[in-house]
């Protein structure tokens, strides 16, 4: 790999007598890795069933590196949404922030969505979780990995950071902001970002992060936690722009990060000690940094207690195959479009919403057609027509690829596919025949 000469003198003088252990590392191929959906399936559930070589990421519990032999984004487990393929270092930011049940949580930048899905395995379906990002076609990936890994209280929206801060101040328990950045860390794993690099470099990106850092400082409730993290070793980038959140907002300071794995650097200015550098030459991952920030003061938990929209006349005899569990909650129709919302006192009308809550439906020529997020928000116990189906069946793989499939069992209807306990998606039963209802974007290619 060529990197830029200015770059080598900037690592020379950042890592002194670590910098040929990094350029040897730069040389070593990237590793793999996966995150399981613990909304889905356990870890140790998990282990047992998957059909890969896996290790444990030291840093992220529910983390695995997978070889290069295996393929786990073209395995049926991955359409079932039990697991997430993600770079190791990349799983620091959420595994670090302390999310709880039932918190208000922002992942500021969140586009495609890969930690919002593991923030949302901490919540298990309550609180509120606002995964934003200001590019609306960057959200349509947000969307396909939060439907696929069942996330049912998020709002997926596309506002500038500063719109939402003028309309929530002080109103999230815990924030996430992977902001924008040069991407030195990443040039082994891309080295088209290497070019990119070179025409932005920190005096871009630096002015952009201090802005989205004061933001994000803004609508931090007091007594919460947030996250600041980029993947670039640049000081400008990093430390410097946790430290101008600090000097703005004086009852902000960096904390330990709990737990934190022995191959993590300290940062390198001073009093931001407790930041978090990976560099690949100390660990199996690319280069990453991470600050945990909290607010002083207390604040109290507050939601919403809304009641329940009548449910639609189209959707009633669908909805009764439906367990209660998934028929709590506000629903609303927009655009013949039904929704069930989760329970916040977050005023969202008049933000730029890509999604909003659980997508049940549509309604259209006077008959509900139901969505795939509702089937992957389901177990195989919230439906009442099921059909269970091997790993092994190659109706699996026919049913994926968008075909009909054949079946004994199941009542004429709507049918619930599974793949053994997990939702692939619905259908249509008649007789032996089930007509694929699984959507285009969600079948294997």
């Amino acid at each position: 790999m060529k990197l830029p000469e200015h770059y080598i003198q900037h690592m020379q003088e950042l890592l002194q007598e670590d910098f040929d252990a990094y350029l040897s590392a730069m040389e070593e191929k990237p590793a793999n890795a996966l995150r399981v959906n613990t909304m889905k399936i356990s870890v140790e559930e998990f282990l047992a069933i998957a059909p890969f070589d896996l290790t444990p990421v030291p840093w992220c519990s529910t983390g695995f590196y997978y070889s290069e032999d295996d393929r786990p984004g073209t395995h049926p487990y991955y359409y079932a949404g039990l697991y997430y393929m993600q770079e190791a270092s990349a799983m620091v930011p959420a595994q670090i922030l302390p999310v709880e049940e039932g918190d208000i949580v922002l992942d500021a930048c969140c586009a495609p969505g890969g930690k919002s899905t593991a923030l949302a395995c901490k919540m298990h379906g309550t609180g509120v979780l606002i995964s934003n990002d200001i590019s609306i076609s960057r959200q349509n990936a947000t969307i396909k990995n939060m439907e696929r890994f069942g996330v049912t209280n998020a709002y997926i929206t596309a506002a500038d950071l500063n719109d939402l801060a003028n309309r929530f101040p002080e109103s999230f328990d815990k924030i996430l902001l992977d902001a924008p950045c040069s991407g030195e860390g990443m040039f082994r794993r891309d080295p088209s970002l290497i070019k990119a690099w070179e025409e932005h470099g920190s005096a871009y990106y630096a002015p952009i992060q201090k802005e989205l850092i004061t933001a994000a400082g803004r609508m931090l409730k007091k007594g919460g936690t947030m996250v600041y993290s980029t993947c670039t070793f640049a000081k400008e980038e990093d430390e410097e722009v946790v430290q101008h959140l600090c000097s703005t907002f004086p009852d902000m300071h960096v904390i330990a990060i709990d737990g934190r794995y022995e191959a993590f650097m300290p940062g390198i200015v001073e009093g931001y000690e407790a930041c978090a550098r990976l560099y690949p030459h100390k660990l199996h991952g690319e280069g990453h940094f991470a600050a945990l920030i909290h607010k002083d003061g207390i604040s109290e938990k507050t939601m919403a207690d809304s009641p329940a929209a009548a449910i639609p006349k189209e959707a009633k005899e669908f909805m009764k195959l439906l367990s209660e569990r998934m028929k709590k909650g506000r629903l609303v129709i927009r655009n013949e479009q039904v929704y069930r919302l989760p329970e916040s006192v977050l005023d969202t009308d008049g933000i730029r919403m890509v999604r909003s809550g659980l997508h049940l439906g549509t309604i259209r020529n006077g008959r509900f057609e139901t969505s795939q997020a509702l089937a992957f928000a389901c177990t195989d116990t919230d439906f009442a027509n099921c059909i269970h189906l091997d790993k092994d069946d190659p109706r699996v793989m026919k049913y994926l690829r968008g075909e009909t499939v054949f079946a004994e069992d199941g009542k004429d209807g709507w049918v619930l596919v599974c793949l053994e306990r997990w939702p692939l998606g619905f259908g249509r039963k008649q007789g032996n025949s089930i007509k694929n209802k699984i959507q285009k974007g969600y079948r294997m290619l």
